[in-house]
């Protein structure tokens, strides 16, 4: 078992050209072998990248990594250009399902059960 800061070499956070939300869509730009400059840990998660696009929080879930860790990683690899990192897509933007009324009643019926 390896420390997840040895995995990261000691970096908490990826650097500040990608942002990596739980919900971004990663999407694998290369289909050949991981190249020179990808780690064991790299190329372990860019093979789950190459299965389909998914979003980050399912990622660190299959590869049973920490999130933090998974970001690092997925920074990495956006860097060298093998993945693409997608915002989320936004789902509800107006309409009966954004009402915050509408919601507020939801919670307090879920509080009576």
């Amino acid at each position: 078992m390896v420390r997840p800061y040895t995995v990261t070499r000691g970096r908490t956070r990826p650097d500040g050209r990608h942002a990596i939300d739980l919900m971004s869509r990663v999407t694998a730009l290369d289909t050949d072998g991981p190249g020179p400059a990808v780690d064991h840990a790299g190329a372990a998660l860019l093979e789950l990248v190459r299965r389909g696009p998914r979003p980050v929080v399912e990622l660190a879930a299959d590869a049973d990594l920490p999130l933090t860790v998974v970001r690092v990683l997925l920074g990495d690899l956006a860097g060298a250009r093998l993945i693409r990192i997608d915002p989320p897509r936004r789902i509800v933007t107006a309409g009966p399902a954004a009402d915050p009324g509408l919601l507020r009643e939801i919670v307090a019926r879920l509080r009576d059960l």
